[in-house]
């Protein structure tokens, strides 16, 4: 069986599995990392939303053999700053955006990419660019979402 090597929060990582086996399972069954929740698998609900190479995309669509040595997963565990939790963190908890909490490791890291591009294009969040997050929460705290993601831009 192949082996695959890449960066995780941070840290080199090199796994033993087969090309087609995707990330989601490689991060949670073979890494140990949990942030990343499976909720459908077919890239529809986006609960394992994270990172590659600053881009948010759902794991449990990637093949772990599309990964080069040098590309860089970062799951809701890598997201924390040295000072602690992420700004988009603490807005989650100010707002009191959880009830269940299934959704949000993938909810918060689809909004940090969001904010970054945002902020790349050198402008703010606008209510459309909002509507463009597809994570669905059954819960549906989805007015709370959009309030502390936009209070999270101004922080970040």
């Amino acid at each position: 069986m192949p082996e695959h090597t890449f960066r995780l929060n941070g840290d080199q990582v090199t796994v033993t599995a087969a090309d087609d086996v995707r990330l989601l399972w490689v991060l949670r069954d073979l890494l140990g990392v949990t942030g990343p929740k499976y909720g459908c698998g077919i890239n529809v609900c986006k609960a394992c939303t994270s990172h590659v190479n600053g881009e948010a995309v759902s794991p449990c669509s990637i093949p772990v053999g599309d990964l080069r040595p040098d590309d860089e997963v970062t799951t809701i565990e890598g997201l924390a700053e040295p000072a602690g939790p992420h700004p988009m963190q603490r807005a989650w908890l100010a707002h009191d955006v959880a009830q269940c909490g299934y959704c949000q490791p993938g909810q918060i890291m689809a909004a940090v990419a969001l904010v970054r591009r945002v902020e790349a294009e050198g402008r703010e969040i606008t209510e459309a660019d909002l509507d463009g997050i597809r994570n669905i929460c059954r819960c549906g705290t989805y007015p709370r979402i959009r309030e502390a993601i936009k209070a999270a831009a101004q922080a970040m």
